[in-house]
C-alpha cells in the first residue's frame, strides 16, 4: 500500500486553468481542491485533511507525491501531468496551504498551552508563569544574568539595563551607538564563560548611518561602577563588516545571537549569527558576512581552522551559510550547536549548525512567498543538479507555518530536572515556546509550552535551571517556575 493510501490523501480529479504559472495557493486551492477538499481542506466529498493523524511533518512528501503523481484511488488524479499540470513548486504550495489550515483548526479547537487555575501541565512538569520585570523596557531584545543575582537587559532602542527585584531598572552609561531602524537595534547581550573573571561583556547591534545603510556589528565592553552609576567601558571591537557590504539601514534580518565554546586549544570561541538582510542571494555568497553563522576567537582573531580561509576573498570569520535569518543560537549539553531561523510564509527552521555547511537558503525552502505565490521546494532532490551539488544541509525540524522563531536556549535542569537537554524555542508571530526534545539527531518530543503570552524575543534559562522569556508588544519578562517545587 503507498504513503498516499495509508494517510488517505485525495485531491479533486478535474484540473482547471487557475494551474498557471503566477497563481497564489488560494486561488490554485480553490480551482484544484475545494470542490472535493472544501475550501479548507475540512472534507466534502472527498475526507477532511485537518484530523490530527494528518498533521505529522513526516507526510508532507507523501501529500506532494500524491498532488504530483496522483493516487490510485481517484481517476485522472495525476496533477502533474497533461496539459496545464502543476509544476513542482505549484504543488508544494498547496502542501504549504494544507498545514496552514490544518494550524487553523488545532488552534481553533483550543489545542493549544493554557493554564488552568494560573498551572499550566506538560509532559514533564507542572509549571506556573509568573512576571519578573513589569515595566520600564522598550522592546526588550535580550537577558543575561550577572553573577550577583541581577539581570542585564538588553532593549531594541539601544538602551542597557539591570535589574534585581524586577522594578529598578539602572541603565548603564556610555553604551555603544545603535542605529534603531527597521528590524535592527540593540540585539543579543552575552556574557563571556569566565565573566567572573574577565568581566567581558559582548553586545551585537545595528551599527551604520540611520535610514543610509547598517549591518550587524560585535563587540566587547565591561560594565563598570556601583549602584546607579554604571558604565560601558573597555570596548573592543570584535567583528564589524567591510563598508562596502553595509546594506540599507531600517530593513529586516539582522540576526543576531551570540554563543561560546572553547577550542581544542584552550582558547574561548565566540559564535554569532548575521541575518541576509532581505537579500537571499547574498546567504549563498562567502565573501559577503550576510546569511552566516561566524566563529572568532573572543577576541576577535581567527581560528586557523575555520572551514574558508582558502579563499581570499571569503569573510574568515564564517562558519557556516545559507541562513536565512538566525535569531536562535545555543549550543546543546552535548556541545552541538542548534540554530533557530525565520523562513517566508512558513518554514522556520532548526537546524545543527555544522562547520562549513550549507543551510540551503534560498536555494530550497519549506516556505512560500508572503503574497501566497510558490517559491521553492524544501527538497534537494527536485531542485536543479546544481542544486543537489551543494550538499545543503536539511533542518532537523520546520514550523510550518512559520512561529517567527526566535530566541532559543537549552535546559540545564535543575528547576526543571525533566526538561535536562531539551531546547527551548520561542516564537515571535506564534507567540509560543516550545519544548524540543532532540536524540540522535531525531526530535523525539514536541510541545507547546506557551501559547498567546506575546511575541517572544528571547528564551533563556537561568543559572537555577527557571525559564526566563522575554515579551515584545507587552515588553516585560516572565519566567517559568515548578508548580510543584516544595
Amino acid at each position: 500500500m503507498t504513503n498516499s493510501l495509508r494517510i488517505g490523501v485525495v485531491f479533486c480529479s478535474v484540473l482547471l486553468s487557475t494551474h498557471a504559472a503566477g497563481q497564489n495557493i488560494d486561488t490554485l486551492w480553490s480551482g484544484s481542491c475545494a470542490s472535493c477538499h472544501g475550501d479548507k481542506g475540512q472534507g466534502k466529498t472527498a475526507a477532511s485533511l485537518l484530523t490530527k493523524e494528518k498533521r505529522d511533518l513526516s507526510l508532507l512528501r507523501p501529500f506532494f507525491d500524491t498532488i504530483k503523481g496522483g493516487s490510485a484511488s481517484v481517476k485522472d488524479h495525476a496533477f502533474g501531468q497533461g496539459q496545464g499540470a502543476l509544476d513542482d513548486k505549484q504543488a508544494y504550495a498547496l502542501v504549504a496551504f494544507i498545514r496552514e489550515q490544518q494550524e487553523n483548526a488545532r488552534y481553533n479547537a483550543g489545542e493549544v498551552a493554557k493554564a488552568k487555575d494560573g498551572v499550566y501541565t506538560s509532559q514533564h512538569h507542572r509549571y506556573r508563569m509568573e512576571r519578573v520585570v513589569n515595566d520600564g523596557l522598550s522592546t526588550p531584545w535580550a537577558i543575561e544574568f550577572l553573577p550577583d543575582g541581577r539581570m542585564i537587559i538588553a532593549n531594541k532602542t539601544g538602551k542597557l539595563v539591570t535589574t534585581k527585584d524586577g522594578k529598578t531598572l539602572t541603565t548603564v552609561q556610555g553604551t555603544p551607538v545603535v542605529v534603531d531602524d527597521g528590524q535592527g537595534g540593540l540585539m543579543d547581550i552575552a556574557l563571556h564563560p569566565e565573566y567572573a573573571k574577565n568581566g567581558w561583556v559582548y553586545l551585537s547591534f545595528q551599527h551604520g548611518e540611520p535610514k543610509k545603510k547598517g549591518m550587524t556589528k560585535l563587540v566587547r565592553g565591561k560594565v563598570t561602577g556601583e549602584g546607579e552609576a554604571l558604565k560601558w567601558t573597555d570596548e573592543q571591537v570584535i567583528f564589524e563588516a567591510k563598508p562596502e557590504h553595509y546594506l540599507g539601514a531600517g530593513g529586516v534580518h539582522f540576526g543576531s545571537r551570540t554563543v561560546f565554546q572553547k577550542h581544542a586549544d584552550g582558547k574561548w570561541c565566540v559564535f554569532f549569527s548575521i541575518g541576509e538582510r532581505g537579500r537571499m542571494e547574498m546567504a549563498q555568497d562567502v565573501t559577503r558576512p550576510n546569511g552566516k553563522v561566524h566563529r572568532l576567537y573572543d577576541d576577535g582573531t581567527i581560528p586557523a581552522d575555520n572551514p574558508f580561509l582558502d579563499n581570499a576573498r571569503a569573510y574568515p570569520s564564517i562558519w557556516s551559510f545559507g541562513h536565512r535569518n538566525p535569531q536562535g543560537l545555543v549550543f546543546d549539553l552535548d556541545g552541538k550547536l542548534w540554530d533557530t531561523e525565520h523562513g517566508p510564509r512558513g518554514g522556520d527552521e532548526l537546524n545543527l549548525v555544522e562547520k562549513g555547511r550549507n543551510y540551503g537558503w534560498p536555494l530550497v525552502s519549506f516556505g512560500i512567498n508572503y503574497s501566497g505565490d510558490p517559491f521553492r521546494t524544501p527538497w534537494p532532490d527536485l531542485a536543479s543538479a546544481d542544486v543537489q551539488a551543494k550538499n545543503i544541509a536539511m533542518p532537523t525540524f520546520v514550523w510550518l507555518p512559520s512561529i517567527g522563531a526566535c530566541g532559543l536556549d537549552v535546559s540545564t535542569g535543575g528547576a526543571f530536572p525533566g526538561w535536562k537537554g531539551d531546547l527551548f524555542a520561542g516564537g515571535l508571530s506564534g507567540g509560543n515556546v516550545d519544548r524540543i526534545r532532540v536524540r540522535d539527531g531525531k526530535v523525539l518530543e514536541r510541545e507547546e509550552i506557551l501559547k498567546n503570552v506575546g511575541r517572544v524575543r528571547d528564551v533563556r534559562v537561568a543559572p537555577d535551571g527557571a525559564v526566563y522569556v522575554v515579551l515584545n508588544q507587552s515588553d516585560i519578562v516572565v519566567r517559568l517556575v515548578n508548580a510543584d517545587a516544595k
